[in-house]
């Protein structure tokens, strides 16, 4: 497949607008208050994006009615997207990227083989790259599908590329995405590259962000947070047995986190994707995580003041945190949005928002 530029998808009316939203830029909702929250996840039966609204941080409702607000089959070389991540930037755009992958597509018949390429030779999975979307106003989207091997000679030998986020980095004004990447059979690692700024491609070539102490141990699902002090933390997950979340610290973006041996989860099983997010008019931060290996599928949550202890505050809907018309979510982030935002975007899906 053959990258596309800006592409505009117009048979997608409730997502895609058949205009270029890079001219379509407005500030009024910048300097407003923060006073809600938006989660965006997927789950597995649709292998599409699904988004929730919460007002007070704690429940979350799907804003279709647990219908996806844009199908993986329609964005997506291979007819999927995992691992949604959403951020906004400093020009007050919102930015999703996503695993272009879809682990039950011989099933759905989207194609003839288990995985894309050769399980012999590519392993696990196998997907070579990502689905980009850029919007002003969660409603109106451009979006691109990105694969490394078509733009990268060295990276011919992929084996896949999982789980990317974005985050702004000030330093290089740019936007830089940071994910998980294989070759061939490799362990799964974390790197880092730079975005175009109408967020349609990767311009640099990978390169690592962090380096764990064992390296016999894979990596994966990184979450960046910027500190008050400047610094950065990053979550992670390091899969021993069982897998589970990690954190390290360092005083730039694109590198230098320092290893703590120390699990920040409390499951005793595996977990993954970490994502954290502040508490409007609170110093408190949420650890959000999906946990995998229990059944139903659910998110774990953690609460803290100082990256130093967690109070556990236990699983969607058996504890403090509540969904109301969705369940079994998988691979969450959450950002803040003020009230307008909010209630445009649940007023054009026909939700009901109540402040």
């Amino acid at each position: 497949m053959n990258f596309k530029t800006l592409l505009l998808v117009c048979s997608l009316p409730l997502f895609f607008s058949c205009k270029d939203v890079t001219q379509n830029k407005s500030t009024d909702t910048q300097n407003e208050t923060m006073e809600a929250y938006l989660m965006t996840y997927f789950k597995d039966d649709d292998h599409s994006l699904h988004m929730a609204l919460s007002t007070d941080g704690y429940t979350f409702a799907d804003i279709n009615d647990g219908k996806p607000v844009v199908a993986g089959d329609t964005i997506a070389s291979q007819k999927g997207i995992r691992d949604p991540h959403i951020t906004r930037g400093p020009d007050g755009a919102f930015y999703v990227a996503m695993t272009d992958l879809h682990i039950f597509a011989k099933e759905k018949g989207f194609r003839e083989t288990t995985w894309e390429r050769p399980v012999e030779d590519y392993d696990w999975g196998n997907n070579r790259g990502f689905v980009l979307m850029k919007s002003f106003d969660l409603i109106h989207w451009t979006h691109s599908d990105f694969l490394f091997d078509e733009h990268f000679p060295e990276l011919k030998n992929i084996g896949c590329a999982w789980a990317p986020q974005t985050i702004y980095d000030p330093k290089e004004d740019k936007m830089m995405v940071y994910f998980t990447m294989r070759l061939g059979h490799g362990l799964t690692k974390m790197y880092y590259a730079y975005t175009d700024d109408d967020f349609t491609k990767v311009i640099t070539q990978p390169k690592l962000i962090f380096e764990y102490p064992d390296p016999e141990i894979q990596v994966l699902d990184a979450d960046i947070l910027p500190l008050n002090d400047g610094r950065y933390m990053m979550t992670y997950v390091a899969q021993e047995n069982p897998g589970g979340i990690k954190m390290a610290f360092s005083d730039r973006i694109n590198g230098g986190y320092v290893y703590q041996s120390d699990w920040i989860d409390q499951e005793p099983g595996a977990c993954e994707a970490p994502n954290i997010y502040k508490r409007i008019g609170e110093d408190k931060w949420v650890l959000m995580y999906d946990i995998f290996s229990i059944q139903p599928h659910n998110f774990g949550f953690l609460e803290t003041t100082d990256f130093k202890s967690f109070e556990n505050l236990g699983h969607f809907n058996e504890g403090v945190m509540k969904t109301t018309n969705f369940t079994s979510p998988k691979h969450g982030a959450v950002i803040q949005l003020s009230k307008s935002e909010a209630v445009k975007l649940a007023t054009h899906y026909g939700m009901n928002l109540n402040f």
